[in-house]
């Protein structure tokens, strides 16, 4: 039998930050003070400090020594730089699941696909579960890599890149067609183990969205 550990509260913490960073609530270079939102919390602070290591970790908040925590900036150039490494190791799991993938896992990854297109081709776009989507097959896909390291890099970058989604949604709802030719082609190369055309794909697709965050967060 599996047992699942509930969230610490140090976790609950954390997702409740991340939730309102995310979304804008905590404009980026804003500080969190400890003390102010452990007494609005109603928790210690100590549960506060380990939750925003996390949030740290998760590339949210920025810690200074004596200078203590903010939300870290996210303008074009930060963007940028934040894309880059993500579509790198976006590239690293398309060509080790080119390599690993099995016949039983074949149409989980096509459900996963085809949860994301479904969510794009809905009349009225919902940015929030498209994302979420996405990330759901990343997560089928580091399933089957099942390389522990690079799946914990790519989730600890999963908060600041649903961040810049999120705060640049409009722009992101006119790449909608573009994105859902990537989810359409993607596939493709990986059952066919092309890890080249996959690493391509990606590249563009990545590339695609950078400039679409850019231009959000430049203007």
């Amino acid at each position: 039998m599996d047992f699942q550990a509930p969230n610490t509260l140090a976790e609950q913490i954390a997702n409740f930050m991340a939730e309102r960073i995310m979304t804008g609530q905590i404009r980026p270079g804003e500080r969190v003070q400890e003390a102010t939102l452990a007494a609005e919390l109603k928790v210690s602070r100590v549960s506060v400090k380990e939750a925003l290591y996390t949030l740290e970790r998760w590339h949210l908040v920025e810690i200074t020594p004596r200078k203590g925590a903010s939300a870290t900036r996210l303008d074009a150039e930060h963007a940028s730089e934040l894309y880059d490494v993500y579509m790198y190791l976006l590239m690293m799991l398309a060509v080790r699941l080119c390599e690993r993938w099995q016949e039983p896992d074949k149409q989980p990854l096509l459900d996963a696909t085809r949860h994301v297109v479904d969510q794009m081709q809905k009349p009225a776009a919902n940015i929030t579960a498209i994302v979420e989507a996405s990330f759901e097959l990343m997560e089928a896909c580091c399933e089957v890599v099942g390389n522990p390291y690079l799946t914990e890099a790519l989730s600890n970058f999963k908060p600041a890149v649903s961040r810049a989604y999120y705060l640049s949604a409009n722009r992101y709802r006119q790449g909608l067609k573009q994105t859902t030719r990537f989810f359409a082609r993607f596939p493709q190369a990986v059952l066919a183990r092309d890890s080249a055309q996959a690493q391509a794909l990606i590249r563009e697709f990545a590339e695609h969205q950078k400039a679409l965050i850019q231009q959000a967060l430049a203007s």
